[in-house]
């Protein structure tokens, strides 16, 4: 017997927003430009259009060139890009690596569904796991078992590597274009932006960014010891000094802002979920999301 969020998840469908590569065959809808099954629209013609699409009817009586648009059931290959890096497993049972963990899993479902192939990229600057995209049930709980294995503990350096991250990504991605989703707190050094936009520019990428809410606001915990979870660096900090939250929340402002920045000219618009957040209401909304971008 399956519970709600079984039967909520089994009916959602990811839909895409650019052609992907894939067989024709499978139960899986996206729109693309071809023979098709379905007409969906009409629109007009640009240059990197095949000539064999035009409606010549409609072109003739407006004048213009138009293309028609059909929909079409195709399998497809997606990717989960997971960032396993020590802030991601800051936090505990209820910080940021649960709930990219329980959200890869879901997500992997709910592509699957469709008989569509799913694998996995789990990054940390000291190891990775490629597992390869595959097919059923059993593809998904491998994918989970390594979610939940917990990765053997490193000596403190450097802050998370991005930027080697998605390298990794797209050259394991390269044979095919696939939908790729990146899960990461982007807590990371700078330099991620081109590989990510070599990503966009082959795949479908959406990138989820996990947040902890003490990241955004620090609450007023009297004099605690922060220690970064990556470098080891500690420091004794007067959470309730007024002085020491505004600059904290004048340097989260600026973050924040410089992020979202770099975001765009990376030429993705991220999804952020915090770790207090109702996770199924967050699927539902990115999956509501998804499609909206066309390329």
């Amino acid at each position: 017997m399956t519970n709600a969020p079984d039967r909520l998840l089994r009916k959602l469908e990811w839909k895409l927003g650019r052609r992907l590569d894939g067989r024709l065959q499978g139960a899986y809808r996206t729109v693309w430009h071809g023979t098709g099954i379905d007409f969906t629209d009409l629109r007009i013609y640009t240059l990197e259009d095949d000539v064999r699409h035009i409606d010549w009817n409609v072109t003739a009586r407006l004048d213009e060139p138009f293309v028609r648009q059909y929909t079409e059931d195709r399998e497809l290959t997606a990717w989960l890009v997971v960032d396993r890096s020590a802030s991601m497993r800051a936090g505990g049972d209820k910080g940021k690596e649960p709930v990219a963990t329980e959200l890869a899993v879901s997500l992997a479902r709910l592509v699957a569904q469709g008989g569509n192939r799913v694998g996995a990229v789990l990054f940390d600057n000291h190891s990775h796991q490629v597992i390869p995209p595959r097919t059923g049930r059993d593809q998904i709980l491998r994918i989970a078992r390594e979610l939940l294995r917990t990765p053997a503990k490193s000596a403190f350096g450097k802050t998370t590597d991005l930027g080697a991250m998605l390298r990794l990504a797209a050259a394991t991605t390269s044979r095919r274009r696939s939908l790729v989703f990146v899960l990461s707190d982007f807590l990371a050094e700078p330099g991620w932006e081109r590989p990510m936009t070599m990503l966009t520019h082959r795949h479908e990428v959406v990138v989820v960014r996990l947040v902890d809410p003490a990241e955004l606001d620090l609450p007023d915990l009297g004099v605690i010891l922060v220690e970064d979870a990556e470098t080891g660096e500690q420091l004794l900090v007067d959470t309730s000094d007024p002085l020491l939250r505004g600059r904290l929340s004048a340097q989260v402002e600026a973050r924040e802002g410089e992020l979202g920045e770099a975001m765009r000219r990376a030429g993705v618009d991220p999804h952020r979920i915090t770790t207090d957040q109702d996770l199924l209401s967050a699927l539902v909304g990115m999956v509501r999301h998804s499609g909206r971008r066309r390329r």
